[in-house]
């Protein structure tokens, strides 16, 4: 998600920062328009990068895939009346969310899940024209369905894992 994310904003002309652990995915990303990197494994408090990146700003919208483990940093690198949309939960579910930040910096923090049919057509009429394509990482073989999520798992995976049928 994050990738698709990032190729979105930069097709709307947005800045983009990305983060990851793995400083071979972070300069991947780089190729798909990443205008700042950060490696949270190397920097566990990132969201003084994205400050500094961002001249003091914040971010304006933040793409949260790590949820309770991560929502904090998330909190603390976008603007004041910053957006931030909570779309994965990639750490354990677990964790203390800092709500009176979140308040006294007038974030609006969205959970988001898939959407309806309706959703999805508008979404992908409105992507008719851009430049982002999916980014494929790899593609298993139904039979090998438990392959498929240990890949996602360990997090080896930059872009998409596909099921063939």
């Amino acid at each position: 998600m994050s990738i698709f994310a990032l190729q979105l904003a930069k097709a709307m002309g947005a800045s983009g920062t990305i983060t990851s652990s793995s400083d071979e995915k972070l300069e991947r990303a780089r190729t798909f328009g990443a205008d700042h990197t950060i490696n949270y494994g190397k920097t566990p408090a990132w969201a003084q990068e994205v400050q500094t990146a961002s001249g003091g700003r914040g971010a304006d919208h933040v793409i949260e895939v790590g949820g309770p483990g991560t929502l904090p940093q998330s909190i603390a690198a976008a603007r004041v009346g910053g957006h931030i949309a909570l779309i994965g939960v990639l750490t354990d579910g677990g964790g203390e969310v800092p709500i009176a930040t979140l308040m006294r910096r007038q974030q609006r923090l969205q959970g988001l899940i898939v959407g309806s049919r309706l959703h999805q057509q508008n979404f992908l009429q409105a992507l008719d024209g851009l430049p982002p394509r999916p980014v494929i990482d790899r593609a298993f073989p139904l039979e090998e369905v438990t392959g498929a999520f240990r890949y996602e798992r360990d997090g080896q995976h930059f872009g998409k894992i596909g099921l063939t049928l």
